[in-house]
């Protein structure tokens, strides 16, 4: 009888309900322990008064039948129970403890419990489980690489959750050329730890509904102006805007740091299709000076909206609309401002298509301008708000998930940046990119164009146009001094990078390591192979952990502050239609000609479009009530001892540059207060 009870083991189990009030369930749980030599069967948790509810912990006493080695595993699984709700269940953690006849191990069973018990083995869960996902492995331990686990188990429970991944999470192709998307047909399908809910504060566009039925052009500015009074009293960016849209200095402060700063660049060669000579521009350049002289300076700027050539126009409200592609050279002047010189609305040169100049009368210059943001709206919303931010958080979202386990260190570090995006990217493709939705019915760029804009922009992608200091250093715009996206932008990208280089060191102690992680290199062969041409400059592999942290931080920018950047500043350009024009109801003019305020206001879009698209911007620019700021964390995983450090030296850097950026915006006109990470989201959720 000794020898048989010898080879039992007993182990005290906890199970731990996180503490939501809607963490329960009524679904029986049954588990098993899973140890390097054997396993135990398994045995019910919930039973007689034992209960899994919100914050509640349920002990089990579970005893092995033979050696069972190191414990490295515990497996659950949730049954339904007949005539009950098949609720989903959050389960915080598993806790086990190995008993010595009977008693607590190396404590004598005195029940007493320290804060922290070296003899308790934590196995975290921190997440949803439904009966429907059969058995669910949880793994004790720190956050490993592949080559740093120590029994054969943990290898193969990786590549089984790999595996399972796969299954349930596949790619799929929205666009032809442009980065794929997850395989979805429902809601539904993502499951509960891919979904959230979104609760913002309520969207005033009381003053908007109204407007539907009017299919008709605005009869003047004045009436355009009643509307802003209504909808735009509040908002001091759009009152701003409002004031000062039709002034040179404006547009190229818009350029900066507007809903688009992405656009303008330095050149020192003129492009050979812009129809415009240093005589005609000499009156616009300081005296003694000349285009030469101000090309070689480094003083023009050039936006190009070539991507848009071509790219057929919307059907609005039955009426044909139109797209242009303009070519503006800007000046950078003595006063530090940028202003515009010269606009061509077209890229092929030619007599019906007038380079339009700052000396031409007022209404034809403005015009040309107007021109100039409803391209730059088109390309502001689908090439760098949804392919740069929402399309990229989904394709590095469906990489992970499929390439990188639970236990690699850059799932965990990536995945509260890209989870969400999921789900708000399928409603989009649902609902506004969809037929009867807002670019359908509002947007000179509807359905016919979108694929062929989002193919088009996607060809056009560079890495090194995500990587915040490459891209300011190539387009020319880092040393500007009232470039405040710039200046923002730089701080925040370089906080980021600090913290994702002190996470890649944590794990990978030289870049061998790096080229060994095999996980790490179906990852990125996985990104690839599901996002742009060969000729984007996307590493193909990454051999360096140097090259792990830019490609990372790269990918955690451009889904927080890229897209805070982008998106929560569009409503306070756009509240101020002629500003931000999402369509155009006449053609480009082909001709320079005195032209009246009436004449301009028959380009703009009809009143219902227009409202169309500032109901739906009023409730994008919303924040969420609960929303999580950039690198605050709720998940269980970054208060453990080895992380807790770095996120609190990132959130003690991105604090500092949000007190500086304060303090900068109390001293500006205009406040830039889009990238204070206080504002950042840690991901596209809207």
């Amino acid at each position: 009888m000794s020898d048989m009870m010898s080879s039992w083991e007993e182990f005290e189990v906890t199970v731990h309900t996180s503490p939501g009030h809607t963490c329960g369930t009524f679904s029986r749980l049954w588990l098993n322990l899973i140890g390097s030599q054997g396993e135990t069967p398994p045995i019910s948790v919930s039973e007689g008064d034992h209960h899994l509810l919100p914050g509640s912990s349920c002990p089990v006493r579970v005893r092995a039948n033979g050696p069972l080695g190191r414990l490295v595993l515990v497996r659950l699984r949730l049954e339904a129970q007949t005539g009950f709700p098949n609720l989903d269940w959050h389960c915080s953690r598993v806790e086990v403890r190995k008993l010595v006849d009977g008693q607590e191990e190396g404590r004598g069973g005195t029940g007493a419990e320290p804060e922290r018990d070296p003899q308790v083995q934590v196995f975290p869960c921190d997440r949803w489980l439904r009966p429907a996902e059969g058995d669910v492995e949880l793994r004790s331990g720190k956050l490993c690489l592949l080559k740093d686990e120590t029994e054969e188990k943990l290898k193969q429970q990786r590549l089984k959750q790999l595996q399972l991944q796969q299954k349930l999470i596949r790619w799929r192709s929205f666009v032809d050329g442009a980065p794929q998307c997850v395989d979805l047909n429902s809601l539904s399908e993502l499951g509960p730890n891919l979904s959230y809910t979104h609760k913002s504060s309520a969207a005033n566009v009381h003053y908007l509904k109204g407007f539907s039925g009017r299919l008709e052009a605005w009869s003047s500015f004045t009436e355009l102006e009643t509307v802003f009074a209504h909808i735009g009293h509040q908002n001091n960016t759009a009152r701003f805007v409002k004031a000062h849209w039709m002034e040179d200095w404006y547009f190229g402060y818009q350029c900066l740091n507007g809903c688009n700063p992405l656009m303008l660049r330095q050149t020192r060669l003129l492009p050979p299709n812009l129809s415009v000579t240093s005589d005609m521009l000499r009156p616009f350049l300081p005296g003694g000076s000349s285009l030469e002289q101000e090309l070689e300076r480094g003083n023009i700027y050039l936006l190009d909206y070539e991507v848009l050539d071509g790219v057929p126009a919307n059907v609005i409200n039955g009426k044909q609309t139109y797209l242009s592609a303009p070519l503006s050279l800007l000046h950078l002047n003595r006063q530090g401002q940028l202003v515009p010189i010269a606009i061509q609305l077209q890229q092929t040169p030619g007599p019906q298509n007038p380079v339009f100049l700052p000396s031409d009368p007022g209404c034809d210059w403005l015009l040309a301008k107007i021109w100039v943001h409803s391209a730059d709206f088109q390309c502001h919303q689908l090439a760098s708000h949804y392919l740069r931010t929402h399309m990229l958080a989904e394709l590095f979202c469906v990489a992970t998930l499929r390439q990188l386990p639970e236990p690699h260190p850059l799932h965990q570090l990536l995945m509260p940046h890209v989870r969400t995006s999921l789900q708000i990217n399928f409603q989009a493709r649902m609902t506004l990119l969809a037929a009867n939705g807002v670019f359908d019915k509002a947007s000179g760029s509807g359905l016919e164009a979108l694929p062929v804009l989002l193919s088009r922009a996607s060809e056009r992608i560079r890495y090194e146009s995500l990587c915040v200091p490459d891209d300011l250093r190539h387009r020319g715009v880092d040393k500007l001094p009232q470039s405040y996206y710039a200046q923002d932008a730089l701080r925040v990208w370089d906080a980021l990078h600090r913290f994702v280089v002190s996470w890649v060191d944590l794990y990978y102690s030289g870049d061998d390591e790096v080229q060994q992680d095999t996980e790490l290199h179906l990852w990125i062969a996985d990104i690839n192979a599901h996002s742009f041409n060969h000729s984007s400059g996307f590493p193909p592999s990454l051999q360096t952990r140097a090259q792990v942290s830019t490609f990372v931080t790269m990918i955690m920018f451009s889904c927080s502050a890229l897209h805070a950047a982008v998106n929560f500043s569009q409503l306070d350009f756009a509240l101020w239609m002629p500003n931000c024009p999402a369509s155009m109801l006449r053609p480009p003019p082909q001709v320079k000609r005195s032209l009246t305020e009436d004449d301009i206001v028959s380009f703009l879009p009809d009143v219902n479009s227009t409202c169309r698209i500032q109901a739906a911007l009023t409730l994008l620019s919303q924040p969420a009530v609960d929303f999580v700021p950039l690198c605050h964390y709720k998940e269980v995983v970054f208060r453990d001892d080895g992380h807790r450090g770095l996120v609190e030296a990132v959130q003690a850097d991105l604090r500092a540059i949000s007190d500086d950026i304060t303090e900068r915006n109390r001293q500006l006109e205009l406040p830039y207060p889009y990238l204070c990470p206080g504002r950042i989201e840690n991901s596209v959720a809207i």
